[in-house]
């Protein structure tokens, strides 16, 4: 029996959860919204990701809220990194190993709330100071408020733990 796995390029066909508020929609018919919710589908890439967003979004460069919680992502796909409006980003309860794929993170400007508590990751140590000396400008991590004190313990803890890179001096310029 051969199973069926979710992609990304299968909400082109999908019609949106209604929510609350109904869903506004441009002209050409695509969705005014600034958010997407793809938690608990199974997902275990983000293949075709702007593609699928320029289809049904008439403004996927002001996207500012993804939610890809619960998933089977393995890694934090670069193509996050191509939305700087994004604000709030989901992604607990994936499959993501390695804590460096956090720093892929560090270019968003906007970035102020993240999850990733329920992946490999989070069982590393220093989980929480590593993401917070990464990502210093996010304000909740995990759902959790981050505190001056919570500043202050990752600076510490990258004080310690990671060593700065050496300035190469060029020799012969004498």
């Amino acid at each position: 029996m051969v199973e069926f796995q979710p992609s990304v390029t299968d909400l082109v066909n999908e019609e949106p959860r209604t929510g609350l508020r109904p869903l506004k929609r441009s002209k050409s018919g695509k969705s005014l919204t600034q958010s997407l919710w793809l938690n608990n589908n199974v997902l275990n890439d983000l293949r075709d990701f702007n593609q699928v967003a320029s289809q049904l979004l008439e403004h996927p460069e002001n996207l500012a809220w993804i939610d890809l919680s619960f998933n089977d992502l393995t890694s934090i796909d670069p193509v996050l990194t191509t939305f700087f409006n994004l604000s709030v980003l989901y992604l607990h309860g994936n499959s993501i190993q390695r804590l460096g794929e956090v720093n892929k993170l560090a270019v968003l400007p906007r970035l102020r709330s993240l999850t990733l508590h329920g992946n490999p990751m989070e069982e590393e140590k220093g989980y929480r100071q590593y993401v917070l000396c990464t990502l210093s400008r996010i304000t909740t991590f995990d759902f959790s408020g981050v505190t001056k004190a919570d500043r202050t313990t990752a600076e510490v803890w990258k004080r310690m733990n990671i060593k700065p890179k050496k300035a190469w001096i060029k020799r012969n310029t004498l």
